[in-house]
């Protein structure tokens, strides 16, 4: 009885001739076995006569050129007239053989000129390691799963199913998963500490609870650890990602690898301002990367079947000092002591890393939504009478208002509930912050004061007081340090919310979603595909070395080992799907209006929503919307 994979070859007299042509990417220093081969099956569109699926046709694809960058395997097929037009194919390696880089798949007709392109981009494992499940492509052509070739259904069903890992019996995989898997599945922030190594380093699970909630991100399904069973073992080997998302060769090596020791991150300021002129004079001169001072390749380690191939050391040639220079900034070309300015630290409020936190000031004084009872008074300090002192007599406080010209950067909330534990760290030291900023008639931002905020602590009740600019040398210098702590809330802000959690952490449920409920041949896939693209990647490396216990983040920002807390008190106060995206994001903060009579005041967004609206339509062939039940599968 035949096999119902088994490919059906046709009576020559009732057979078109087709060739298929494969392109594979090698990778670095990497040669094929000149006999190496491809297994062919090409699916039809069609259903045959009795509304079954049509038997796969297929052969074998031998090398026929290579060169460093591609391979080329080419294969004769017979194609039973009437099968219909292929709209899938199925890839499989020969048992025990290295993983390969399928790039792209041609099919062709040479007497009809008739051709399919299956644009692949992806790797395909050995059939004996992931034995249960095909790997199959689709051509080019884009179908809304209720416009799905009645012959590819089931082949659209089965490949996300292997991407959720279902198992045949319906069920999910469950186990730890493994480099070469294309799993997409969800999990929550449990892997940040590391309490196997020291219970200094144990941290709280993020997402799945009222306390801390947060996005989800790619499950690797790690053992727990011993010393807090909440909370995942970190392990050695680098953290899992679906194997399409990992990093290419070229771009793995511009990632480092390990960045040291943890208890000397952040260790090392600028001693002086000459330092500092150095960097952009000089240039830095950085270590080695990655894969220069390992003894293997680091693709090699991407095979989970083959040791890597050693290296030795001595046949390593010295590599010449490497450095980094930085252009410097226009405003210190002209003036190498201007960021000390208030006109340039207003002007990095809207021109600088972090623009998404200043807004309208609504009504004064300002006022705290912390319990009084545990933060002290809500009052702020910048009240009507002070802030009419500062404003001068050119305008009220009450017309500032009227006209809008008055904005602040707000970190009052959000920090105050950090500062009692931050300054439980030795070194380290916190405050609340406000700083209130005046719109001059020529559009530029004058800051008015700075108020730093500290709850009851320590027996003592709550402290406040606002800095503002001054001729006096003692006040001018207190001026300069609040101004310091508040670039170092601002990015500190920018760094956790702004890029990290609104950029990088919000983007990663979305990715999962897309690649467990979208086809590959969605039309929206297709559109969303390279906008996700290495961001899950980006995000493990960054549980690994930058936002873990310990990392980059906790020993350099203002939050130190509260610092993802800090972001999950944002996530949790403040994010909402439907207030990220322009315009109301600026209207939410009172940085625009809606005008129905200038409907396109923000003219690049505007643009920007009309092109994707008219390439949407295009794509999935609807008109005005977008029909949820024709977006699933």
């Amino acid at each position: 009885m035949k096999h119902p994979h088994t490919p059906y070859i046709p009576p020559p007299e009732m057979a078109v001739d087709i060739v298929a042509v494969v392109t594979v990417r090698p990778k670095f220093n990497e040669k094929f076995p000149s006999d190496d081969t491809l297994s062919l099956k090409f699916a039809s569109s069609d259903l045959d006569a009795d509304g079954q699926q049509k038997p796969l046709i297929g052969g074998v694809a031998t090398i026929q050129n290579e060169s460093a960058e591609e391979y080329t395997y080419v294969a004769k097929i017979q194609v039973p007239r009437g099968f219909g037009e292929i709209g899938a194919v199925i890839i499989e390696l020969k048992d025990n053989s290295t993983e390969r880089f399928i790039d792209t798949v041609s099919v062709a007709n040479s007497s009809s000129q008739n051709s399919v392109t299956f644009s692949c981009t992806s790797w395909v494992q050995p059939k004996n390691l992931i034995p249960d499940q095909r790997r199959i492509f689709f051509s080019t052509k884009s179908y809304l799963p209720g416009n799905t070739p009645a012959g590819l259904v089931k082949l659209r069903a089965e490949d996300l199913a292997n991407l959720r890992g279902q198992k045949p019996d319906g069920t999910e995989d469950e186990n730890e998963r493994k480099a070469f898997e294309r799993i997409y599945d969800y999990d929550v922030y449990n892997d940040l500490g590391d309490p196997d190594v020291d219970m200094k380093w144990k941290r709280p699970v993020l997402g799945g609870s009222a306390q801390y909630p947060y996005p989800r991100r790619c499950r690797t399904g790690r053992p727990a650890a011993v010393s807090d069973p909440w909370s995942e073992h970190r392990g050695e080997e680098s953290f899992y990602v679906p194997r399409d998302e990992a990093f290419s060769e070229v771009k793995q090596k511009m990632f480092p690898a390990n960045p040291g020791k943890k208890d000397k991150l952040g260790s090392k300021p600028f001693s002086d301002f000459t330092q500092i002129d150095l960097m952009f004079r000089d240039g830095i001169e950085i270590p080695p990367a990655p894969h220069e001072i390992l003894r293997f390749n680091i693709s090699s380690t991407l095979s989970t079947m083959h040791a890597p191939p050693f290296v030795d050391p001595s046949t390593l040639q010295p590599q010449p000092a490497r450095l980094v220079k930085f252009p410097p900034p226009e405003a210190l070309k002209r003036d190498k002591f201007n960021w000390l300015s208030d006109s340039e630290f207003a002007r990095q409020t809207l021109a600088g890393l972090n623009p998404y936190s200043i807004q309208l000031v609504k009504s004064l004084p300002l006022m705290s939504e912390l319990n009084p009872k545990d933060y002290g008074p809500q009052e702020s300090g910048f009240t009507t009478e002070l802030v009419q002192k500062l404003i001068g007599c050119s305008i009220t406080v009450e017309e500032a208002l009227a006209h809008k010209k008055l904005f602040v950067l707000d970190y009052h909330d959000t920090l105050m509930q950090y500062v009692t534990k931050v300054r439980s760290i030795k070194r380290t030291t916190l405050y609340g912050s406000r700083t209130l900023f005046f719109l001059n008639s020529d559009d530029t931002l004058t800051p008015l004061g700075i108020e730093l905020t500290r709850p009851p602590m320590d027996g003592k009740p709550q402290w406040k007081q606002v800095f503002s600019p001054s001729t006096h040398a003692t006040d001018a210098w207190l001026w300069r340090l609040a101004k310091a702590h508040v670039l170092a809330h601002d990015s500190c802000v920018h760094q956790l919310v702004i890029h990290w959690l609104r950029t990088h952490c919000c983007m990663e449920p979305y990715a999962i979603a897309m690649n467990r409920q979208l086809s590959t041949m969605h039309p929206i896939y297709r559109l969303l595909h390279p906008h996700f693209r290495f961001n899950m990647r980006i995000n493990s490396n960054a549980r690994e070395i930058l936002i873990n216990a310990g990392g980059i983040i906790e020993s350099t920002f203002s939050a130190a080992a509260y610092s993802m807390e800090f972001s999950s008190l944002v996530y949790k106060k403040e994010w909402r799907f439907d207030t990220q995206a322009l315009p109301e994001d600026l209207i939410r903060r009172g940085k625009a209006e809606r005008d129905e009579d200038v409907p396109r005041g923000l003219k690049s967004w505007a643009l920007f929503c009309e092109g994707w609206s008219h390439l949407m339509g295009r794509r999935v062939g609807m008109d005005d919307q977008l029909r949820v039940p024709l977006l699933r599968g």
